[in-house]
């Protein structure tokens, strides 16, 4: 599988293997969570095999090629299956937390795919959050409903976890959002400050 063009050396940890969730035109970030509706078979039995098997699973992306099935990012995000619902016999809602990002070494299989994954390590933010956070405090004055659905999706006290919220929620292209899931924390926290502050001058403008 081809790599992800990434100019930024990464920190890598443990391989594992871990069923694959494909996703259309969203992203999930550490430290938030994601609810969605499954209606496809193999994306359910990925899910079922993941609470089955430790809990977790891969959620990757799909290329904006989407030649295939296996058409996927290289770059993902672990996430524990919080809960399974049945709304009805082709219908499952699944709850997903954010754990930790990861890099696709292989995938395996047919219609559910297994990935050979390596964690990412997020990198030392050190203060680059506190700016991201200041802008995403000056974009949340001026959109007030928006900040008790980014608390209730919060899934970690880290302050980091808001950039991620604001990475995973705010009006950007599907593109744009993988690119910001492939960045280090530091660079991460430095494009959501400029892209948050840039929308409120767009928005002030119209």
């Amino acid at each position: 599988m081809a790599a992800v063009d990434d100019p930024d050396p990464v920190r890598t940890t443990g391989s594992r293997l871990l069923p694959v969730l494909p996703l259309d035109d969203v992203c999930l970030f550490p430290g938030a969570s994601l609810v969605l509706v499954l209606d496809k078979p193999a994306a359910l039995a990925a899910t079922q095999l993941a609470e089955r098997s430790g809990g977790q699973l891969l959620l990757l992306g799909y290329r904006e090629s989407h030649a295939g099935p296996r058409d996927l990012q290289a770059v993902g995000t672990v996430a524990s299956v919080r809960s399974i619902q049945v709304l009805a016999p082709v219908e499952h809602r699944v709850e997903l937390d954010g754990v930790s990002r990861a890099r696709v070494e292989t995938l395996l299989g047919v219609d559910v795919l297994i990935a050979e994954a390596t964690l990412i390590e997020e990198g030392d933010e050190g203060d680059e959050w506190g700016p991201a956070v200041e802008a995403l405090a000056r974009y949340l004055h001026a959109h007030a409903d928006l900040r008790a659905f980014l608390e209730g999706q919060r899934r970690s006290a880290d302050p980091m976890s808001w950039v991620n919220l604001a990475c995973q929620h705010l009006p950007i292209t599907a593109t744009a959002r993988q690119k910001l899931l492939e960045a280090s924390a530091p660079e991460r926290c430095l494009k959501i400050s400029r892209g948050l502050d840039a929308l409120l001058r767009k928005e002030h403008a119209t």
